[in-house]
């Protein structure tokens, strides 16, 4: 099983890289695991903002705005009560909600598995020697990168990140690097064309190849 391969000028490789199959063509019989490990993904990012305010939190409210008999209306004790406009909020949002979703550590590397094994399938996968930004230039980058034909939304994956690397990439608006270790579905799945470094390669076939838990 082989992929797209190219050198580090961006031409095309004599040889191409081979995919260990363990990793790069696992059959997928439902996507319920992917999905799985997406949600999770955006959960455990989710920052907890939303914040109200119970009849106890508002300020006023304190003088009852009628006398209990007599008047006809119903009694009311605070004019900060829920059913009341401008009272307080039941069982709304308090801020110390827990959104966050762990996801086994098996389940994660089998996802892993199967999203990658999908960007191969649709051709999304491409290798490459290494990348040496000479000179250290965005456009440099760009060019290359489009000499490979990864043009939109795409994923850099690097065994480790120069400093040279972090700063040319980051004034690439369709371009995310991440180091091979923080790999996720999330980034997988939304790109389009998948970018990986030699050692990059050998590193992922290390970690998810090894075993299947």
């Amino acid at each position: 099983m082989s992929v797209a391969t190219y050198t580090k000028t961006g031409n095309k490789a004599t040889t191409a890289a081979k995919l260990s199959k363990v990793v790069f063509d696992v059959s997928i019989e439902n996507h319920e695991l992917i999905k799985s490990a997406y949600i999770s993904y955006l959960r455990n990012g989710r920052q907890n903002l939303a914040v109200t305010k119970t009849r106890g939190l508002i300020q006023g409210g304190g003088r009852k705005p009628w006398r209990q008999k007599g008047t006809g209306r119903a009694r009311v004790g605070s004019s900060r009560s829920p059913i009341w406009r401008g009272g307080g909020i039941v069982f709304g949002p308090t801020g110390i909600e827990n959104y966050s979703h762990k996801l086994p550590l098996a389940q994660k590397r089998q996802a892993l598995r199967q999203a990658l094994s999908f960007a191969v399938h649709d051709n999304k996968l491409i290798v490459i020697e290494d990348l040496v930004i000479k000179p250290v230039k965005s456009q440099t980058l760009f060019k290359l990168l489009q000499k490979i034909g990864a043009t939109e939304q795409s994923l850099l994956v690097v065994a480790s990140k120069s400093p040279e690397l972090v700063r040319v990439s980051r004034n690439l608006a369709h371009i995310k690097l991440v180091q091979v270790q923080y790999l996720t579905v999330f980034d997988i799945m939304n790109a389009n064309t998948i970018v990986c470094t030699a050692e990059a390669l050998a590193h992922v076939e290390s970690w998810l190849g090894g075993s299947s838990k």
